[in-house]
């Protein structure tokens, strides 16, 4: 808490002053005291709200950064925004309090607070990747890994971020004495507008431009630039030699961890991958939306795509898969078929296999994971080139905006082949209402088919699907294709079996299809609610 202290008279500059308003430049001063300043009132007052403008922008920097790395890694943004957020406020206030016994020392106590914040906030990034990248799927021992990880960075950013509140008070105050409400109101609204700045700067600038491990560790290093600078450079009367030395010393050798970090952080991303993925990476990238990585693909290996750190086609099995999709929706009418995910172009391959289907739709929500599937030869060659099929046309769109606006019964089947409803992005395209868009674009007699990620993963996401399913008015036969939940639906029950027109599957019978039926039968969840915009079921 920030103690009130008396206003000083009108017209005063404080104790201590000299003439002209330039603070004086006696002997050292303890708490309540004027500092001794090496320029005038104002300009010094000034220099501090900018200090505290800088410190808020990289203090919600290391925040969202924080979001960030735990959503791409852990996935389920709702859940690690939340565990940041409130372990940090939380902390945020243990460290105002912790910092009131450092006001008598208040500017040598805001000068090490800075650096270490910056040390701790600019490496946070990569040291969470690396625990990530070396201890594999957080695993064993690990397996509270990332949670316990996250809430200490958290826990340590919000205690440093919220000891400079009341050492930045003091040393204002110590400036020029005003009523308690005004220097607070000065203060915050210079956090405030930093916050501001850093939070549109994270998603719009560092992100998109450095990166995350490099924006994080080029914040850090501006964080120890201008709380070195401020300190050092304005309140330098205050601190003794030793002290000065052992700041100077301190903000030296932070900056130059982050700055070996920052250029070492290359060879660092390809080590991780390395770790994470193998030896073989072919192809990483950040495309506009996600992290794709190809591993293989060449002299035989298997080809391997990763998105966000997470396997999504394996050139062992992604033929079972793709056929398990695709195959049983295209029983019936399906001159017309919309693919509602599917970048790689896998889903669409198997439709083409079907020689009565005169058109396709690809509605995609990552262009670069299609640019991708279009030139690599590796993934090209695996999808048959499907996606400059003439009969394909491809749009970049979110599926669910998409959706809102196509026409009534204008497609015969709409296969979903979207990421796992676990993660928070893309819950929505497992809710009702979503289920009620794909209907409503349904022919009379058409069917949807959509994928519900791992089968290991807990049973009631996979049932939480098929009753929202059957909340938006469809009748559905789920099935399984190895550790893959599926799920078949129409508006009456549809018929679980192949297109006896088009090719035989290589992967597939319908004896194999019942018995997959069957399998999964006996999991079932009864009396499990449907997911919606405003509830989501799935998140954990």
């Amino acid at each position: 808490m920030i103690e009130p202290q008396a206003p000083a008279p009108p017209g005063s500059a404080g104790p201590g002053s000299g003439p002209g308003g330039t603070v004086g430049s006696g002997g050292g001063s303890g708490p309540g005291g004027a500092a001794r300043l090496p320029v005038r009132q104002a300009t010094g007052r000034f220099l501090v709200l900018a200090g505290v403008f800088v410190c808020a922008a990289c203090g919600l920097v290391y925040e969202l950064e924080l979001v960030a790395l735990a959503t791409y890694l852990m996935g389920d943004s709702v859940t690690q925004a939340s565990v940041v957020l409130s372990v940090m406020v939380f902390a945020m206030g243990i460290g105002s309090l912790a910092a009131k016994r450092l006001r008598r020392h208040a500017a040598a106590g805001f000068g090490a607070v800075e650096a270490v914040l910056a040390l701790v906030g600019g490496c946070s990034a990569m040291a969470l990747y690396a625990v990530f990248a070396w201890t594999g799927d957080w695993g064993g021992l690990w397996a509270d890994g990332p949670r316990v990880l996250l809430v200490a960075f958290s826990l340590a950013t919000g205690l440093l971020i919220g000891a400079e509140v009341p050492l930045l008070m003091e040393l204002i105050q110590r400036i020029r004495r005003q009523d308690a409400g005004g220097a607070v109101a000065d203060l915050f609204a210079a956090d405030y507008v930093g916050a501001l700045v850093g939070g549109l700067a994270f998603p719009f600038l560092l992100l998109p431009f450095l990166g995350q491990l490099t924006g994080a560790l080029i914040t850090g290093a501006v964080n120890a630039v201008v709380g070195g600078a401020l300190v050092l450079g304005l309140f330098r009367q205050d601190l003794t030699r030793r002290a000065r030395r052992l700041l100077i010393a301190a903000n030296v050798c932070v900056l130059a961890v982050l700055a070996s970090a920052t250029a070492l952080v290359d060879d660092f991303e390809r080590a991780a991958r390395h770790a994470l993925y193998g030896s073989d990476v072919r192809v990483a990238l950040r495309t506009e939306v996600q992290e794709v990585v190809l591993t293989g693909g060449r002299d035989g290996r298997p080809l391997a795509l990763y998105v966000d750190g997470r396997l999504r086609v394996s050139g062992r099995d992604e033929l079972r898969r793709h056929e398990a999709l695709v195959r049983p929706a295209m029983t019936g009418a399906h001159a017309r078929v919309l693919v509602l995910g599917g970048g790689d172009g896998l889903a669409a391959r198997e439709v083409l296999r079907h020689p009565r289907v005169h058109r396709v739709e690809v509605v995609a929500l990552d262009a670069g994971l299609v640019r991708l599937a279009r030139s690599d030869p590796a993934l090209s060659a695996l999808n048959r080139h499907s996606l400059d099929d003439p009969r394909v046309t491809v749009t970049t769109a979110d599926p669910f905006d998409w959706l809102r606006g196509a026409p009534p019964a204008a497609y015969d089947v709409v296969v979903a082949d979207l990421p796992h409803p676990g993660v928070t992005e893309t819950t929505k395209l497992y809710s009702e209402e979503f289920y009620g868009l794909a209907r409503h674009v349904l022919a009379p007699g058409g069917r949807l088919v959509v994928h519900t990620g791992p089968m290991s993963s807990p049973p009631r996401t996979y049932w939480t699907v098929d009753a929202t399913l059957r909340a938006a008015g469809f009748r559905t036969v789920p099935y399984r294709t190895d550790d893959r939940g599926l799920i078949l639906a129409s508006r009456t029950t549809p018929a679980l079996r192949l297109d006896p027109s088009a090719p035989r599957p290589r992967t597939l019978t319908e004896s194999s299809l019942a018995s997959a039926a069957h399998q999964v039968a006996h999991t079932r969840i009864p009396g499990l609610p449907p997911s919606s915009l405003v509830h989501p079921r799935y998140t954990r």
